[in-house]
């Protein structure tokens, strides 16, 4: 039976719910501390009220003996409760950073936001508030009463003034609460938006200095930063002043009672012991809502990372780990996909439908815009807006698991992306290095006699990106990379752009040995050289595919449908028009 949706819990509340028998026990030494805090009141009363009366020295040994064994228990019920919760932040960590990594993967991969780092950076966040004072002050403040209560005991009208000042510091806190949550939250985010910014375009560092764009891009950034720093400066401003009061009124408080008691003694209607007993009764009721009030905008982050993290856990569920499938032959299929980006007004892909045996050479030709890099990420699954249906061996794409299905996939950019590392934990993907499939990879993309000139060979540093290699290096690497281990489906966007001569007939060399294991192989690209490995060919334009089908009937089809040449004058240049 489901259960109602009330009922229903996010993911990130199911896994802190999982965590209930340590925030119980958290709770239980939170009782025990708070328990013994009365502790030094009791001692005062003791000593002012009897020790000094009796001027009893055993009186006075015994009851400081006890006291100082009270206090080692709630020292170590403080240690311990911080020691739970501690190893508790630890584990929920585990628990999440794997589940929150792909998250904020596919999350980026959907462009679906500009800096996955920031769901980390919430998790950090929402780990360091249940670890830290934040946590405390929630298991303290139902004792307020209790002190409270307490100081009922003791006199009245000491009860009833540490009643109005805790009625005072609640609203305070209330009052910092709707005040400082949203100023916060907006000063984050503004925070986020001026790193991501500048992170982003420093990795053009060498066009910004070539071209002298540093000078620009300061004056934008400095836009961003200083729109930060106004609502940084509202939002500290507003919490130092509610920090402020809070003082102001705590301090206020401790006059008071002392002031209150010491009248009261005058009258004959407390001793002086009851009056420093309440007097630190008081303070101890006020503390964790002072607490409160301090650790507001902890709270608001805290929440406000919460939310996020909630709501992207949501949004990018786990896929079933126990879904396992058999590698794919390299059949793809696509029915009627549509391929949308965010801000055009008409797709980029209309109507796409084809159907490609495995073990096909497919070289996909068109105009620059016309939709191939579009299509080469709709093949391998990582294009965020599609309808329609993608088909691997049958079954969408979508469903398989990335994990198990990369090793069958080998994909090349058009513009490749190294990682820095060494050249063989590129072409390996990152992955346990397996040299005698690295090897075969490079040479297979006629890398391996280039790389071994390299000053350390195969360990060689690319630095970060590559950029210590030249383009056509990144790419062979790129190229190496997309054909480790022998995939099934290979998508290569432009694999030639950046190669001289003897690189394009290595390419060549890798696509026919490709063929010839029956590897399904797309090829995007504009050079002819390319389409005499090809069984087949596809024409794109405007989005749709205008001609599909054998290579030499294609051809031919270009042939019969290309413009006659202009004609020409004896001396053989073109008439004028």
């Amino acid at each position: 039976m489901n259960k109602p949706e009330f009922f229903k819990r996010g993911e990130l509340t199911a896994t802190l719910w999982a965590f209930r028998r340590e925030f119980l026990i958290v709770g239980i030494l939170s009782f025990l501390s708070n328990l013994l805090m009365l502790a030094p009141t009791i001692y005062m009363l003791q000593v002012f009220d009897r020790v000094l009366v009796s001027q009893s020295e055993l009186t006075l040994v015994a009851v400081s003996l006890v006291t100082l064994f009270l206090f080692g228990v709630m020292a170590c019920s403080e240690w311990l409760r911080s020691r739970v919760l501690v190893r508790a932040g630890m584990r929920f960590d585990e628990q999440l950073s794997t589940r929150v990594f792909n998250a904020s993967f596919d999350s980026y991969l959907n462009q679906a936001s500009a800096s996955p780092s920031r769901a980390f950076g919430d998790l950090i966040q929402i780990r360091q508030f249940l670890t830290g004072n934040g946590i405390f002050a929630l298991f303290d403040a139902p004792w307020a009463p209790i002190y409270i209560a307490v100081t009922f005991f003791l006199h009245p009208w000491l009860g009833m003034l540490s009643l109005v000042f805790a009625l005072i510091q609640a609203a305070l806190a209330w009052f910092g609460h709707q005040q400082t949550v949203a100023p916060s939250e907006a000063a984050n985010l503004a925070n986020s938006e001026t790193n991501s910014y500048l992170q982003s375009k420093l990795r053009n560092a060498e066009v910004l200095e070539s071209m002298g764009m540093i000078g620009n891009l300061q004056k934008r950034w400095n836009k961003l930063y200083a729109a930060y720093m106004d609502k940084n400066t509202s939002a500290k401003g507003l919490a130092h002043r509610v920090t402020a009061w809070s003082k102001f009124i705590r301090y206020s408080q401790q006059s008071l009672a002392l002031g209150a008691g010491a009248l009261l003694v005058i009258d004959g209607q407390l001793s002086p012991g009851a009056m420093i007993a309440a007097n630190v009764l008081m303070g101890r009721a006020l503390a964790p809502i002072d607490q409160l009030v301090g650790t507001w905008q902890g709270f608001a982050a805290f929440r406000s990372a919460f939310k996020r993290l909630e709501k992207l856990l949501a949004q990018y569920p786990d896929r079933d780990p126990a879904l396992k499938r058999l590698g794919p032959t390299g059949e793809i299929t696509l029915q009627g996909v549509f391929a949308s980006a965010a801000g055009r007004a008409r797709p980029i892909l209309k109507n796409v439908s084809f159907a490609v045996p495995a073990g096909t050479v497919v070289a996909v030709l068109g105009p620059s815009g016309s939709g191939k890099s579009t299509l080469a990420r709709v093949m391998v699954g990582i294009w965020p807006d599609v309808n329609g249906e993608v088909l691997l061996d049958g079954l969408p794409i979508a469903t398989w698991n990335r994990m198990d299905l990369g090793p069958h996939l080998g994909y090349l950019p058009q513009d490749v992306e190294l990682f820095e590392g060494t050249i063989a934990e590129n072409i390996a993907r990152l992955g346990e290095v397996d040299a005698e499939k690295v090897i075969q990879a490079s040479r297979s993309a006629g890398m391996h006699e280039m790389i071994l000139r390299f000053p350390k060979g195969y360990d060689t540093s690319i630095g970060e990106a590559g950029n210590l290699l030249s383009g056509g290096q990144r790419q062979r690497i790129g190229l190496a990379r997309a054909i480790y281990g022998e995939p099934e489906l290979i998508v290569l966007d432009e694999p030639n752009a950046n190669l001289d001569d003897a690189g394009e007939a290595a390419l060549l060399r890798t696509v026919q040995e490709l063929k010839a294991k029956g590897k399904t192989v797309f090829l995007i690209t504009h050079r002819p050289g390319a389409v005499a490995v090809a069984d087949r060919l596809m024409v794109i334009k405007d989005g749709e595919i205008s001609l599909d089908g054998p290579k030499d009937a294609v051809l031919n089809a270009l042939r019969l449908s290309a413009p006659p040449p202009a004609p020409s004058s004896p001396l053989g240049s073109p008439q004028p028009a």
